[in-house]
């Protein structure tokens, strides 16, 4: 009987384990649906700004934004001086291009350190931009102020209306939008602050955090109002680039479970923030770590995909990576031929079967469309 019964349970376990072997082979990755990429559309404006970071899909028709368009920042100027670009262009789903913003200075205070858009790219109802400045200083040094850089708030003609600046807002690098009712949650990744080393005076190395800002909704007319910051991440290590400027945490994406997704350049890892939209203490990027290494090298770009997957862009190689919730990475895609520092920012296509990503390359934002 003992035997028989241990029989019965091997070929249970045995029948369980094909079931959830079955289960991972199955898992329709959003990946590995797509086609080949293909360009859109330029993203260098009249003033030849170029390296496209940032990535937002325009949702409804507002000003001079068309829903289904794209807005993509620019973070170089057209003499290649990271921190220094001061467009935002729209791109259509053909292929035309729009200058939607220019912000070449802005009054003394208002953003300190001056201008240099970031991936930190977002919309909020309304028509509001919302863009994340990291200017650098004289030949694209880093600045040696803290705070430095700002968030600046964008009518639907764009126009600036104000800057968000305090000292949890230190280097925004990219950024993730959840809106409820008349309220807006804004994370931040910082990728500069918690200076541990300097050279020169300049800070070279440090500690930087992840931040949630609050944000009060007003009418079509009353710019949206910066209502408080908590930070909910800490310890991620940055480091000075002379090819990428900063190695930090850049990609975020907020999951339909409330948790808020990290990825860091400098490490090579996912981290995982739970119960971000409510959470008053700040997780460490150690202990919030879900995936380190594999196919991940040097992550930049981060975005979520209707399947509940997120979708991680390299800059060392080209590849996107597509990982579970858990962190699993459950398969790459090459996007950019032998595209070391060609991507940054992406997003879903509005149909949510498509993926937009700018190439920087090619100065262009291109798209993968299913097959």
């Amino acid at each position: 009987m003992l035997v028989a019964g241990l029989s019965l349970l091997a070929a249970a376990w045995s029948s369980s384990a094909a079931t959830a072997t079955t289960k991972r082979t199955e898992h329709a990755t959003f990946l590995r649906s797509l086609g080949h990429p293909v360009q859109v559309g330029s993203t260098v404006p009249a003033n030849g700004d170029v390296n496209p970071y940032g990535v937002t899909v325009v949702a409804t028709t507002s000003g001079l934004l068309t829903a289904g368009d794209v807005l993509v920042s620019n973070f170089n100027n057209k003499g290649n001086v990271q921190g220094t670009g001061t467009t935002i262009v729209e791109v259509s789903p053909s292929g035309t291009v729009t200058p939607f913003a220019t912000i070449p200075t802005l009054p003394a205070g208002q953003c300190p350190g001056g201008v240099g858009l970031s991936t930190a790219l977002g919309l909020l109802p309304g028509g509001w931009v919302v863009v994340g400045s990291l200017p650098t200083s004289a030949g694209g040094a880093l600045p040696s102020g803290h705070p430095v850089g700002c968030l600046i708030v964008l009518n639907n003609q764009g126009q600036v209306a104000e800057t968000w600046t305090n000292p949890d807002i230190v280097g925004p690098w990219d950024m993730a939008v959840q809106t409820s009712g008349n309220t807006a949650a804004l994370f931040v990744s910082n990728a500069l602050g918690g200076n541990t080393a300097t050279k020169h005076g300049v800070p070279v190395a440090g500690m930087c955090t992840v931040v949630r800002l609050n944000v009060t909704l007003g009418s079509v007319n009353a710019p949206p109002q910066l209502s408080g910051t908590t930070v909910v991440g800490r310890d991620f290590p940055w480091v000075a680039n002379k090819t990428a400027l900063v190695l930090a945490p850049t990609g975020l994406a907020l999951g339909k479970n409330g948790t808020l997704y990290v990825d860091n350049t400098q490490t090579n890892s996912v981290s995982a923030i739970p119960e971000a939209l409510t959470r008053t203490s700040a997780v460490t990027a150690t202990h919030s770590m879900i995936s380190k290494g594999g196919a991940l090298n040097a992550p930049l770009g981060l975005t979520a995909v209707p399947n509940g997957d997120l979708i991680v862009v390299n800059g060392n190689d080209g590849n996107a990576i597509e990982l579970s919730t858990s962190g699993r990475q459950l398969g790459t895609r090459t996007l950019v031929k032998g595209g070391a520092g060609d991507l940054f920012g992406l997003a879903p296509t509005p149909s949510g079967t498509g993926l937009y990503f700018v190439n920087d390359g090619t100065n262009a934002l291109d798209v993968a469309n299913p097959r």
